[in-house]
């Protein structure tokens, strides 16, 4: 795939996150696509429906999510991104985190979303609530 449908496809998946369009979300990964929060001990999600729980049990419980993308980098099939999410919680609270992300493509299809971010300092303005859910997902929800 060119440059440009790579960046196209990744610039809709951060559009269907954003939306919480869960298929639309999903339709950007490839079908052996793998997702890591690459600071955290979380051991990740394989395949796209895994990935889509695993973000569900976050984003199940935020009433926004709203995403700013500051740079976009591509190179074949690397697509990196500088960007900014902002978390709204059901409860009102708001999370504001920026992030570097990169994702490998196969066939114009996301095959690898590698997270980098600053775990204390986005989690740090989690309401405690949410890291209450937070602490009773594990692994075996979405593997």
């Amino acid at each position: 795939m060119s440059i440009q449908e790579n960046r196209k496809t990744v610039e809709t998946m951060w559009a269907a996150l954003s939306a919480m369009d869960w298929e639309g979300l999903e339709a950007c990964l490839a079908p052996d696509v793998f997702y890591e929060d690459v600071p955290t001990e979380d051991p990740g999600a394989h395949g796209p429906k895994n990935v889509v729980k695993r973000l569900r049990i976050a984003f199940d419980h935020l009433s926004d999510h709203h995403h700013e993308i500051h740079h976009i980098a591509c190179e074949g099939d690397v697509v990196f991104l500088d960007h900014t999410e902002t978390w709204t919680f059901e409860t009102g609270e708001k999370a504001v985190n920026k992030f570097a992300t990169m994702h490998e493509m196969k066939g114009g299809k996301i095959a690898k979303w590698s997270d980098y971010w600053d775990v204390n300092g986005f989690v740090s303005q989690f309401p405690a609530s949410f890291l209450e859910v937070m602490a009773k997902a594990s692994e075996s929800d979405f593997a």
